[in-house]
């Protein structure tokens, strides 16, 4: 049996799935001969930790606990009772993981798993890396931070797994890296890598007001609390640089080109998110019911995309013929467009829902079993 001790990094809804996938997934991983140990977990204010990472991991119950403790949003400390575990806070937790990866990486091996949505994990993760550990993100911080913090990242590329930081659950990351060490040069990318601006672009699209469809995104849970989290494009941007990155190009976040979906007059600073929603987006209305007749007018629709081509990185709204893959699109499903050498006339399509929790944990989970010939048993 070849086990895979780990430690998670953020109880969010990402997080918390994905040590529902470890517990569910028991019997499936021994027939594979594989066991995922946890032997620590993080919030962002305390680590706990079994007394002993070499003969102790966190049982099955235990995990299920974390998870409702973190649901019903305390925190981990509340487990410092717990005789088996040791709880962490502040620096103290950080040293303590470093230690803990120190000591595992030298026997079976040990990985870090990041899914919290912070930029304060990218130290940590830098110390862990440069003493041979692996790290699984669905964290897209640490990926889209300086270039040099970034370079040290992905400095063994073995180790690195981040499937979940662009498109959640679907292929992405390891088709694009499939195609680039196959010699296959990719020429250009261009996607709708928001579930939430996909869901709102192809509402318009049927006559509907845009803040009316904004609301009702909210309604169904599909925006964040505040709405011009997704409206402001940077999600967007974020992925976008991480796949810029992945084929090359030498650049920061401040590069790209964004395309906010309102004015900076209507900012979080300026407006609470109810004034937003009711006097605020109304005012966009009409702007965007133009752009979408001037589209239909020439056969075209309009979709919030990401586009790589050349030196060329840009985030916002296109118009786009409707009989191609991401003029088809419907809903909240991702739709990735890979043009190169051998997807010339036809791009490599990739689709499917691209946001979720349950979608997101599971693409984790696969990268922490596709690591694990790093293993010792």
């Amino acid at each position: 049996m070849k086990n895979i001790s780990l430690v998670l990094m953020g109880c969010g809804g990402v997080g918390r799935q994905l040590l529902h996938h470890i517990t569910s997934c028991r019997s499936l991983h021994a027939n594979q001969g594989v066991r995922l140990r946890v032997v620590g977990v993080a919030d962002s204010k305390s680590l706990i930790a079994v007394s002993d990472v070499f003969t102790m991991e966190f049982g099955d119950d235990l995990l299920d606990e974390i998870c409702r403790i973190k649901s019903d949003g305390s925190s981990l400390s509340t487990l410092a009772s717990s005789g088996s575990l040791q709880v962490f806070s502040g620096s103290d937790s950080t040293t303590k993981l470093i230690d803990i990866a120190g000591h595992l990486v030298k026997s079976t091996g040990f990985a870090v798993v990041d899914c919290t949505a912070s930029s304060d994990t990218v130290e940590m993760l830098n110390k862990v890396v440069g003493i041979g550990c692996c790290i699984v993100l669905a964290n897209k911080k640490p990926l889209t931070s300086s270039l040099e913090d970034y370079d040290k990242l992905v400095s063994h590329p073995r180790r690195l797994r981040h499937e979940s930081t662009v498109g959640a659950g679907l292929p992405v990351i390891v088709s694009i890296n499939r195609l680039l060490s196959s010699g296959d040069s990719i020429s250009r990318i261009i996607g709708s890598l928001s579930g939430t601006l996909g869901y709102v672009m192809s509402e318009v699209e049927d006559g509907k007001p845009f803040s009316q469809v904004v609301r009702a995104a909210k309604a169904l849970g599909y925006t964040e609390p505040d709405p011009r989290d997704d409206l402001g494009g940077m999600d967007v941007a974020r992925k976008a640089l991480i796949l810029a990155r992945l084929l090359g190009h030498r650049i920061n976040l401040e590069s790209i080109k964004v395309e906010s979906l309102y004015p900076m007059a209507m900012g979080p600073e300026v407006m609470a998110v109810e004034d937003f929603l009711v006097d605020g987006l109304p005012s966009v209305d009409k702007d965007i019911e133009e752009r979408v007749k001037r589209a239909s007018s020439s056969g075209n629709v309009l979709r919030y995309v990401c586009v790589i081509e050349g030196s060329r990185c840009e985030v916002g709204i296109q118009e786009l013929p409707k009989n191609s893959p991401l003029g088809r699109l419907r809903g909240s499903d991702n739709v990735l467009e890979i043009y190169s050498r051998c997807y010339s006339d036809q791009p490599l399509v990739i689709q499917g829902a691209g946001a979720g929790n349950d979608t997101t944990a599971a693409g984790v989970l696969a990268d922490i079993l596709d690591i694990q010939d790093l293993f010792t048993s």
